[in-house]
């Protein structure tokens, strides 16, 4: 089954590496063919200059993936909203119009791609660790962090619980998707201000956190490595989920139809009886339409 395209997450990114590591750490990069110029975010040093030089290591910085190559070269690569990695056996031709660009290497091609007009996508070449630095957001590593570094980071800023989770400043590779799952199973409001949040509820948000991200992280590199990702495999809105891209189903833990907020494009899932004491949070597009008539509570008509 397909899903419409999503970012690539911490658990996303970490499973491409784990799974790209074997094919290509170690293997000099043999050629590089450019199919969209926007895709090339950067002048100096040039991307010919990675023809012929060895990958050292693969790394994760946020959401981007860092190809550590000899002579202190880096390449960072961000997928956005629909870019995607393919894997191509020798001589394979890339895959049809969606195509960015093409890493040859001695035993096969990586091909990355992006499905839609908006070409988001981004490659830069970039020397030395220094310079690489600046693709850093800052965010802290959640599954690295303690418990009183996650805490820190959360009331940094008041903000909602899903803006601050989903700020690369606060923490590294947490999205729409992974921060809707942890929520969820931390048993909070998305809206809740971080300013408002006791020392219990920052602890449970951080062991859900680190047990979400734990857990898809493993899932996914397991998935990976057995067959690298082709499409649809990388996706926001995945069957095992507990809320997000759920809106309307039933929740796993006590059967309450998930809701939504939708806003600027983009959806917040949550169970309300799980998550906000039974209420229905306000969705700007709907609440302002129906405004008296928008049902506040899981036992209204309207939600059974």
């Amino acid at each position: 089954m397909l899903y419409p395209p999503a970012m690539p997450e911490l658990p996303d990114v970490i499973a491409y590496i784990e799974a790209l590591r074997p094919k290509i750490v170690g293997r000099p990069i043999e050629r590089v063919r450019v199919i969209s110029p926007f895709f090339v975010r950067s002048v100096e040093p040039a991307l010919d200059e990675v023809a012929g030089r060895r990958v050292l290591e693969l790394r994760r910085i946020g959401k981007r993936i860092v190809f550590v190559l000899e002579d202190e070269l880096r390449i960072v690569i961000h997928l956005m909203i629909a870019g995607r990695l393919r894997w191509l056996k020798p001589d394979a031709k890339p895959p049809g119009r969606i195509a960015l660009a093409v890493f040859e290497f001695p035993e096969g091609g990586l091909a990355i791609t992006e499905a839609g007009t908006k070409k988001r996508a981004s490659l830069h070449v970039v020397r030395g660790d220094a310079a690489l630095a600046a693709h850093d957001r800052g965010g802290l590593e959640v599954l690295d962090a303690t418990a009183d570094a996650f805490r820190d980071a959360l009331r940094r800023e008041n903000r909602t619980l899903k803006r601050a989770l989903t700020d690369p400043r606060l923490f590294s590779g947490i999205g729409n998707a992974y921060s809707d799952e942890i929520l969820h199973a931390a048993r909070l409001s998305p809206i809740k201000p971080t300013g408002k949040l006791s020392d219990s509820e920052a602890t449970r948000l951080f062991e859900a956190a680190r047990r979400v991200l734990t857990e898809w992280t493993d899932r996914l590199c397991a998935s990976f490595t057995a067959h690298f990702p082709g499409p649809g495999q990388v996706t926001a809105f995945r069957p095992e989920f507990a809320v997000h891209g759920k809106f309307g189903s039933p929740c796993p833990v006590c059967q309450s139809k998930v809701q939504r907020i939708r806003y600027a494009g983009s959806e917040t899932n949550y169970c309300p009886k799980c998550q906000s004491a039974g209420r229905i949070l306000a969705d700007r597009s709907l609440s302002r339409l129906l405004k008296d008539d928008w049902p506040r509570r899981i036992e209204s008509p309207e939600d059974t």
